[in-house]
């Protein structure tokens, strides 16, 4: 059994015409939910070009903050490819490293030697059912001049995200098979309302 750690996911999207039943029918097969507002950074490695350059694709560091929580951590976050479809035909599988950091996130990951490539805001809905978390969010661009988000355009599509709530390894006792049932489940749950399915990111 491997010792990397993963994340289990699927993904959707929507328009806002079928927000209404949507929302329903998840917040009807979840445990709780909860509203975000979520700032998102993504960094690249100093060296990212060259690593482009000589054909290799850079790790992206990735650090995020929810700031409908008082005092939030930021949380730094890292993924590497999607394991192969003909491994995990059903569910995005990837390996996912993560870490909270006490004070700015941000300055911390440029100690590590990332530069910040692009950054967004993430507004909507947050779900827990079991081992799984489900976002339904809107992202939201940033203003240049104050860097708070800029409400998102009544046409934009709202993404969905079923996924692993945390990090888990693939163990005797808790195979990725189980958290692969678990997002195939809510998969079914919402066939004829809203798609989910496998991406390659």
């Amino acid at each position: 059994m491997s010792s990397h750690y993963y994340e289990v996911a699927l993904f959707g999207e929507f328009f806002s015409q079928d927000l209404k039943a949507i929302l329903n029918r998840i917040t009807l097969h979840s445990e709780s939910a909860q509203a975000i507002h979520t700032h998102e950074i993504v960094f690249e490695p100093l060296d990212a070009q060259y690593l482009r350059d000589t054909g290799s694709e850079p790790i992206l560091l990735r650090a995020k903050k929810e700031l409908s929580e008082p005092n939030s951590p930021w949380e730094l976050y890292s993924y590497l490819k999607p394991e192969s479809a003909r491994v995990h035909p059903e569910a995005t599988v990837r390996s996912w490293a993560t870490c909270q950091v006490i004070g700015d996130g941000p300055s911390f990951a440029a100690g590590l030697g990332y530069l910040k490539r692009s950054q967004f805001y993430k507004r909507g809905y947050a779900f827990r059912r079991g081992p799984l978390i489900i976002l339904m969010f809107r992202q939201e661009q940033v203003d240049p001049k104050t860097q708070l988000s800029i409400p998102a355009h009544a046409d934009t599509p709202w993404q969905v995200e079923v996924k692993t709530a945390s990090p888990i390894q693939n163990t005797q006792e808790n195979p990725l098979s189980h958290s692969i049932e678990a997002v195939l489940e809510v998969q079914l749950l919402m066939k004829g309302l809203l798609d989910l399915r496998r991406q390659d990111l």
